[in-house]
């Protein structure tokens, strides 16, 4: 059996066997064993819309000129997936992680301005109701990003398992017995961006997990900031704006 050390820079097991390495042609295997990747589109997208939602916003909620954001988001993304394509995962992963902060860090101040204006009155109920929904979506997008950057190491990480087993989510997959799994198709099961976008929802909806426990602190505290920032936008937001009415 040999130990070698994948482009990741893990150790990685190979006894001879094709079945045995996740890495398919890289190790000169057959085809057939190379796992597939998790697809990366729909991350792109969600930060995409979050750029567009925040143009959308009114001028005085924006920390700089309306298309900033946008411009911002698509000058850290469109590298991101450039690098990973030509194999510098190491790159991707961090603008990626400058994109998510970027989009965190200017939709926390546009809420906080909205909320800043709220005694003034300077804004119509139409307006308030606008706002408010548009940083809610926002809100759920943003930290979809974040679940799906940082469980269980990120993409990358996922991609040389063979099944999601461990992470900082225990998602129903993860709790089948393993021989129902395999007859139910799902022994490769691995949660993509649409599992946690469903948690993103739930949390800004129910301002709980729903059928999804959360293990790790980490995780734990992203969840109480992003149904914060939800109750904020509901409660104070939306309800203000409906009593004007």
């Amino acid at each position: 059996m040999l130990v070698i050390r994948d482009p990741l820079g893990a150790m990685r097991r190979f006894d001879g066997d094709p079945q045995s390495s996740i890495y398919g042609t890289q190790w000169g295997m057959p085809e057939t064993t190379v796992l597939r990747h998790e697809p990366r589109w729909p991350a792109v997208l969600a930060m995409l819309s979050i750029g567009y939602l925040h143009y959308a916003l009114p001028g005085t909620l924006s920390p700089g000129p309306d298309w900033l954001l946008l411009i911002l988001v698509a000058a850290l993304t469109i590298p991101a997936t450039i690098s990973r394509r030509l194999g510098n995962r190491r790159l991707s992963q961090t603008l990626g992680y400058i994109a998510n902060s970027v989009v965190t860090l200017a939709v926390g101040i546009s809420l906080t301005l909205l909320i800043a204006r709220l005694p003034s009155h300077k804004d119509t109920p139409n307006a308030l109701l606008r706002s408010a929904a548009t940083l809610w979506i926002c809100n759920i997008l943003v930290f979809a990003c974040w679940y799906w950057r940082l469980d269980a190491g990120g993409p990358n990480q996922r991609d040389l398992q063979r099944s999601h087993t461990d992470g900082a989510f225990l998602f129903p997959q993860m709790t089948l017995d393993p021989d129902l799994r395999k007859e139910m198709g799902e022994d490769q099961w691995r949660p993509g961006f649409v599992d946690y976008l469903f948690l993103a929802f739930n949390t800004s909806t129910a301002f709980s997990p729903t059928d999804v426990p959360v293990l790790s602190r980490w995780a734990k505290t992203l969840m109480m900031i992003q149904a914060s920032i939800s109750l904020a936008t509901i409660a104070l937001l939306a309800a203000r704006a409906v009593n004007i009415l």
